[in-house]
C-alpha cells in the first residue's frame, strides 16, 4: 500500500556547510576583528542539535544571526527549523551567547494537526503518528500526492518534510 512519512527534519549537510561558512566569514569580516564574535554548531545528538552564537554586545550577535541566517537561505535551509525566542545570556565582562535549537521531530501538537487536516479534506487515507513522524497510507498514488500538497499549504508555518515515499 502506498505510504509516506511527514517530519520535521533539517538537511545536516547543508547545516554544516552553511555552519563552516558563517564561521569562514565572520573570521575574514573587518567590522568583526578583535571581537569575540563567533558562531559554532552544537552536535550533540540526532535530537539536540544548536547553534551558539557569540558576540560583544547585542547588536554584534544581531550580525551574526544576519549572516548565519544569510548563509542558511544561500543553502536552502529553511529558517523556520531555528527558534530565535531564547533571550542572549551574560557571560564575563560584555560577552554575549544565544543558543538557538533547532527543530527536529513532529511534537504531538503538529502530528494532531496533520491528522485533523487529512481527515477534513475527505481524502481516503489513514494517519499514524510514529514517534517523530506522521506516517500517511492510502490506495492512490494520487491522493498522497493530494495530501503533500494540502498539508503545505494548510500547514505554512511549519517545515515539513515528506519520506519514504513508498507505491
Amino acid at each position: 500500500m502506498p505510504s509516506f512519512d511527514t517530519v520535521i527534519e533539517p538537511d545536516l549537510v547543508e547545516l554544516r556547510n552553511a555552519a563552516e561558512q558563517t564561521s569562514k566569514e565572520i573570521g575574514t569580516r573587518f567590522d568583526f576583528k578583535g571581537t569575540s564574535a563567533a558562531m559554532e554548531l552544537k552536535d550533540s545528538s540526532a535530537k539536540e542539535r544548536e547553534f551558539v552564537l557569540f558576540g560583544d554586545s547585542d547588536f554584534q550577535l544581531q550580525q551574526v544571526r544576519d549572516v548565519l541566517l544569510g548563509r542558511l537561505a544561500k543553502r536552502n535551509v529553511d529558517i523556520r527549523l531555528l527558534d530565535f525566542s531564547g533571550k542572549p545570556e551574560k557571560m564575563g565582562g560584555d560577552k554575549l551567547k544565544q543558543s538557538v535549537p533547532i527543530t527536529t521531530g513532529i511534537d504531538a501538537e503538529t502530528a494532531k494537526k496533520v491528522q485533523t487536516e487529512i481527515k477534513a479534506s475527505k481524502l481516503k487515507l489513514q494517519c499514524q503518528i510514529q514517534g517523530d513522524s506522521v506516517r500517511i497510507t492510502g490506495a492512490k498514488r494520487d491522493d498522497l500526492q493530494a495530501a503533500m500538497a494540502l498539508l503545505k499549504k494548510q500547514l505554512v508555518d511549519v517545515p515539513l518534510s515528506f519520506d519514504n515515499f513508498r507505491s
